[in-house]
């Protein structure tokens, strides 16, 4: 009796939940039957006012308590005070600030020699001319003092980063208690945009590169801790045993076996940590931040597009030279020598690279094109690439073609989507959302996703967050169909994988306001260009989980599926499709992720929803209702990623893959 009971428990929570879904869409039904009847009370269409706690003055008030009364706006700005003392340091050495202390900036000619010798040391003659030439076309452009504006935040907040997160992932890893209090907090800063990191360090730390950097340092943290505790935990007990058997003390283990052990996840966790960095950075052009981010902001916003390309590329290149660095540094394994090598040949790379930059800054001395370009020395073409730009979308051909797409994508598909969503009473749409994620997720995920849009409801925001959650769907559903078919047909061979899979970790390294620009060449300002951004932003996790996924379907269920006789187009519907649906899962999950990253950011054209908002905190400083938008954001996003994750692991399970 007991095994029949067993077996049957399953069946009858499936029953139960099956009961329980139907009973949430038939009650959702008939709240959208009453609105369209115009029955439905106004309460239950959308929360009125009055209902909305005063969340936004409670959080006002606490920090102000904080601020103020406790005196914690001396301790940040003492923080910031070390801070400043340390990117004024940077940026003298860099490019030459001539605040204290005072001292000459090396020149660029011998920065980008001792660049050009590190990537070679690293990753050989096609990094170095990578480096290189990144750096020379950064200098010869005219940009060289705004790139390493960006910089000297960047060399001082990633590794101040790498530090907290490496100490932090450690008391994870050593303590359950602090593992458990930090998931969810971690969970929360990576889904949260990046404008609430921005407000609370303008108002705690100094305006400019110190509340850029702190904005930096905080945004870049989640990864650092998480590959550490991964690294970690990921120790063998073998190794863990040879240690302990050797007579090493605590402080031991973690130095000379678990650290050296985990070492490829904590620098694959730096390498997160760089480009994250190099990310904010860009975006802290939005509180004052100088550099190519604040460049690029304020050519954007004249809608001088040549200029806008030109500093695109260089941060585009900038990306792309840091991500190799890193990862080749992560994936180089520590030179071994023999006793009684000389010190000169055991740094060799060292001692030509200070010789390269002493060369280099006394021919410097002598020849000032080398010490600095001016900018009638530059060969930007900005104002000449600015007139072809505007020449050619001009052009009656192209203003046709463009303004058919806006108005077709527009009328037919955007307005009556967003539309529809907006017309959907609150508490019906509430009720679908976790219909739909109960469904995906199982109850859990339903209860959960029911419970967060709700708070997003109480938050008295719900318009503009349905209107942000109207982009990133649209968007998601369109990078589907360019992702999804891409990532299918380049995983028929090893060489169009290996080609597109380049492609996707390129793009990824790009900062998110490059994905602005060629929507708002091509169609201004308007929901198409924030759609097109996003798409194309959604469209590289898409496309790589895709080739990921079908490239793990086992080789003989492909070859038992070619002996049965099934054609190319069955192969991949009932074989490998179904298999690679997991990854897939991720894939989309990363995708939702991203474009709400993306959302925010394309505020900057003049969208409405969230991200409008939350760009209007900056300029009164409402720390609150930053706060509050910032976490409509993060809840919204936390649903669908708790929904699919949920779903992926069962699939992967119960396909046996996990």
């Amino acid at each position: 009796m007991s095994a029949v009971a067993s077996s049957d428990a399953p069946a009858s929570a499936q029953t139960s939940a099956r009961t329980i879904l139907f009973a949430v869409l038939t009650l959702a039904a008939g709240i959208i039957v009453a609105r369209a009847l115009g029955v439905l009370p106004d309460w239950l269409h959308r929360m009125p006012r009055w209902m909305v706690p005063p969340i936004e003055q409670a959080l006002d008030a606490a920090f102000a308590f904080a601020q103020n009364d406790l005196g914690l706006i001396h301790v940040t700005r003492g923080i910031a005070g070390i801070l400043e003392y340390a990117l004024d340091t940077a940026a003298n050495l860099l490019y030459g600030k001539r605040r204290w202390p005072n001292f000459d900036a090396v020149p660029w000619s011998a920065i980008t020699a001792g660049m050009t010798v590190l990537a070679w040391h690293l990753g050989g003659w096609r990094l170095a001319l990578l480096a290189g030439g990144t750096l020379v076309w950064t200098a010869v452009m005219g940009q060289w003092t705004s790139a390493m504006e960006t910089m000297s935040v960047l060399i001082v907040s990633a590794p101040l980063s790498v530090a907290l997160g490496l100490a932090i992932g450690i008391a994870a890893w050593k303590w359950n208690r602090v593992d458990r209090a930090l998931r969810p907090l971690l969970s929360v800063l990576q889904t949260l945009p990046f404008f609430t990191y921005l407000l609370p360090a303008v108002i705690f730390f100094k305006v400019g590169p110190t509340a850029g950097a702190v904005a930096t340092l905080i945004f870049s943290l989640p990864p650092m801790i998480l590959m550490t505790t991964v690294g970690l935990n990921k120790v063998s007990p073998g190794v863990v045993e040879a240690g302990e058997m050797s007579g090493c003390n605590r402080w031991q283990m973690l130095v000379h076996v678990y650290l050296p052990t985990a070492r490829n996840e904590i620098l694959v966790g730096v390498n997160q940590v760089i480009m994250l960095c190099l990310a904010m950075v860009v975006l802290a052009a939005f509180i004052g931040m100088p550099g190519l981010g604040a460049d690029l902001l304020n050519m954007m916003a004249g809608f001088r597009l040549g200029w806008s390309l030109e500093i695109g590329i260089t941060i585009v290149l900038l990306a792309i030279t840091l991500d190799r660095l890193s990862k080749v540094w992560a994936q180089r394994l520590p030179t071994r020598f023999e006793r009684g090598t000389p010190v000169w040949r055991r740094h060799a790379a060292l001692l030509i690279g200070l010789a390269a930059v002493a060369a280099f800054w006394l021919v410097a001395q002598l020849v000032p094109y080398l010490q600095e370009v001016g900018y009638r020395q530059s060969l930007s073409q900005g104002r000449v690439l600015d007139a072809s730009i505007k020449e050619f979308l001009a052009l009656d051909g192209v203003r046709a073609v463009t303004g058919s797409i806006r108005r077709f994508v527009n009328v037919s598909v955007l307005i009556p989507f967003r539309d529809g969503l907006l017309w959907l009473p609150t508490s019906a749409f509430i009720l679908l959302v976790a219909a739909w994620a109960s469904w995906i997720g199982g109850l859990r995920s339903g209860l959960v996703a029911g419970l967060f849009f709700s708070l997003v409801a109480l938050s008295g925001w719900w318009n503009e967050a349905v209107i942000t959650l109207y982009m990133v769907l649209a968007a998601v559903l369109l990078a589907s169909l360019i992702g999804l078919p891409l990532g299918i047909v380049a995983a028929r061979s090893e060489k169009a994988s290996a080609r597109v899979l380049v492609a996707c970790d390129t793009a990824q390294t790009f900062p998110s306001f490059v994905y602005i620009l060629p929507a708002i060449m091509l169609f201004g300002v308007s929901d198409v260009s924030v759609v097109l951004s996003i798409l194309i932003f959604t469209a590289v996790p898409l496309c790589r989980y895709t080739i990921e996924g079908l490239r793990r379907v086992p080789a003989e269920t492909v070859e038992s599926s070619d002996m049965s006789g099934a054609t190319r187009w069955q192969k991949l519907v009932k074989v490998q499709l179904p298999l690679a649906l997991p990854t897939l899962a991720i894939g989309f999950n990363q995708a939702i992720m991203f474009a709400f990253f993306m959302v925010i950011i394309a505020a900057f054209i003049g969208t409405q929803g969230l991200g409008q908002e939350l760009q209007r905190t900056l300029s009164g400083a409402q720390l609150g209702r930053n706060l509050v938008l910032g976490f409509c954001v993060s809840l919204m996003a936390l649903s669908f990623s708790t929904a699919i994750l949920a779903w992926s692991n069962r699939r992967a399970r119960a396909l046996g893959l996990a």
